[in-house]
């Protein structure tokens, strides 16, 4: 299989930066003066949703589209912490098609590795085909993740835990997943997507609501960030239990 670089656009960047308080999170600077977030692209020459890869010093990055990304929207609303670093390992809820998981197995390296559950099959396919076979720290896993013991023996404790699962009780979801695989202190990442737990009400009202589930079952919410314009009626919260 061919690695699926026609899909991205190479070219050079006026200048790359590391993020001042996130490791393994880069500035671009493009040619029109525009900053943009990117990764160092952990399978140089591939690309996963047709993002743009740019060239620095011998290296290669990939641009990090916040519309297309919950972490990246979050990133750039104001996210005072970023749980997930190098060498972690990472359960990735809802994985989907590797938008956002690529990015972070470009975060954990070569010593991390993201455990990628998806229920649904298509979605599962199109991550082993296009993002895990370029990615050996990538493990896809078809599983329904309110199920965690289904997938247990092939995970093990983790450092953080990523959650992004189109379904009600997320944040309960989340926790269940957490007494099983999180490290004692580690930090867990919920995008909450109001519409898909309660179309009636408010969107800040079921924010509290996931947010008090949380708490409950011992986490200690760092920050919640609303994600508009980049995500309608969605919020990521951040916690450590």
């Amino acid at each position: 299989m061919q690695p699926k670089s026609v899909l991205g656009e190479r070219n050079v960047a006026v200048n790359v930066k590391p993020h001042p308080r996130f490791p393994e999170i880069y500035w671009v600077t493009v040619e029109d003066g525009t900053r943009k977030l990117a990764t160092k692209n952990f399978a140089a020459g591939t690309v996963v949703y047709g993002e743009r890869l740019v060239s620095f010093k011998g290296d290669e990055y990939r641009l990090w589209d916040p519309y297309r990304s919950k972490f990246a929207a979050a990133i750039l609303k104001g996210l005072d912490t970023v749980p997930i670093s190098a060498d972690h390992r990472v359960l990735y809820l809802g994985a989907a098609s590797g938008t956002t998981a690529s990015h972070i197995s470009d975060i954990v390296g070569e010593g991390g590795h993201v455990h990628c559950v998806e229920f649904a099959s298509r979605s599962l396919r199109e991550l082993v085909n296009n993002v895990c076979v370029f990615r050996y720290n990538m493990s896809p896993i078809l599983s329904d993740a309110r199920l965690p013991e289904s997938y247990s023996r092939m995970v093990g404790r983790v450092d953080n835990i990523y959650c992004d699962v189109a379904q009600p009780e997320q944040a309960r979801v989340l926790a269940d997943n957490a007494d099983v695989f999180l490290a004692d202190g580690g930090w867990v990442m919920l995008a909450i997507k109001a519409q898909s737990i309660d179309v009636t009400k408010a969107p800040s009202v079921v924010y509290q609501k996931e947010i008090s589930i949380l708490e409950a079952r011992g986490f200690r919410i760092s920050q919640v960030v609303g994600l508009e314009p980049y995500d309608k009626a969605h919020a990521m919260v951040v916690a450590q239990k």
